[in-house]
């Protein structure tokens, strides 16, 4: 057995078992990864895959055992490349951060400036998508980290760490009837005076969402939704030609920028969140990703990090600091 059999057979699976694509992604031919995966199998004299005729449909039963040390194997091979990458080139190399909208719109420019300064020969990429696409893109390194509010502690094979937390912003327009309650009264604004109006907010699998619903459901109320994003900005635009009042993620809402908007926190309806950083469990971190996580929670050690990448992806991970509750400024 060798190491370019056991790529083929990660990427087979990768890949949901489709030769085709694996073979693409890898440069070779599909009767070459074929081959290389019967080969494998003889030799350890078990079936790894579960077939239909010539089609591969999943693992047998050893094979999931066999992918897992396969996916540990090459998880250490990739750190030697990295290890030898830190000590020849540390200062030079790539982060890949994996985001949703509004992380990389929000978040993210308060720190991405200032890590360029320091580190100019550091390429930067930000890959946005769903928290579950986030997780897969960690998990398949094509990312270095996620960060994400939903979904990701419970992603097998995904430790995680608290980032900041957050809390959600009711948006309307100035001459709105909402914005005409006295600071007293916006602080106990209720969910049955929300319900009044139609609503506008996230997408189901995007900042707090599920807390947006449940508030409502164990009240027995059920709002007018009649419009959903996967951003603050669409929301707003929305708002903007009154649809609705706007629900956002408090870090979506700057008074300064927004001025067009009055926005009420409602944090005592929908709670707070937390958003939290993701790294695919066992990697190695080039130091400068760990200087980038400092910076985006100055809370978070070094010690922390490590702690969580070797957690074995159980997902959450215990840490002895509470993130700070974060808005823009």
């Amino acid at each position: 057995m060798n190491l370019q059999q056991f790529r083929f057979i990660r990427e087979t699976i990768r890949r949901n078992y489709n030769l085709t694509e694996a073979s693409r992604i890898l440069f070779t031919s599909q009767p070459g990864v074929s081959k290389a995966i019967i080969e494998f199998e003889d030799e350890l004299g078990i079936k790894v895959f579960e077939r239909h005729g010539k089609r591969i449909k999943g693992l047998t039963k050893p094979g999931q055992a066999v992918a897992s040390i396969i996916e540990r194997i090459m998880i250490e091979v990739d750190n030697l490349k990295k290890v030898s990458d830190e000590f020849a080139r540390r200062d030079e190399g790539s982060l890949v951060i994996a985001c949703t909208h509004t992380q990389a719109r929000y978040f993210l420019p308060k720190f991405i400036p200032e890590f360029r300064r320091r580190f100019p020969k550091v390429h930067v990429s930000l890959a946005e998508g769903s928290p579950m696409q986030l997780a897969q893109m960690v998990l398949q390194e094509q990312a270095d980290i996620a960060l994400a509010t939903e979904s990701l502690s419970e992603v097998t094979g995904l430790a995680t760490l608290p980032c900041y937390c957050w809390e959600h912003t009711l948006v309307v327009k100035p001459d709105h009837p909402l914005t005409e309650l006295t600071s007293s009264q916006a602080r106990n604004l209720s969910l049955e005076q929300i319900a009044e109006f139609p609503i506008i907010t996230y997408d189901r699998a995007f900042s707090g969402r599920t807390s947006i619903d449940q508030a409502f459901a164990e009240k027995g109320i059920k709002p007018d939704i009649v419009l959903e994003a996967i951003d603050a900005d669409v929301i707003k635009t929305y708002v903007d030609v009154e649809m609705g009042i706007g629900i956002i993620a408090g870090v979506a809402f700057d008074p300064r920028r927004d001025g067009g908007f009055v926005g009420i926190p409602v944090g005592h309806l929908f709670g707070k969140h937390t958003t939290r950083i993701g790294l695919k469990s066992g990697v190695f971190l080039r130091d400068y990703v760990y200087d980038f996580l400092s910076m985006l929670t100055p809370e978070l050690s070094r010690d922390a990090i490590e702690a969580a990448l070797n957690s074995n992806g159980t997902g959450d991970t215990d840490v002895d600091y509470v993130p700070p509750l974060r808005r823009v400024s």
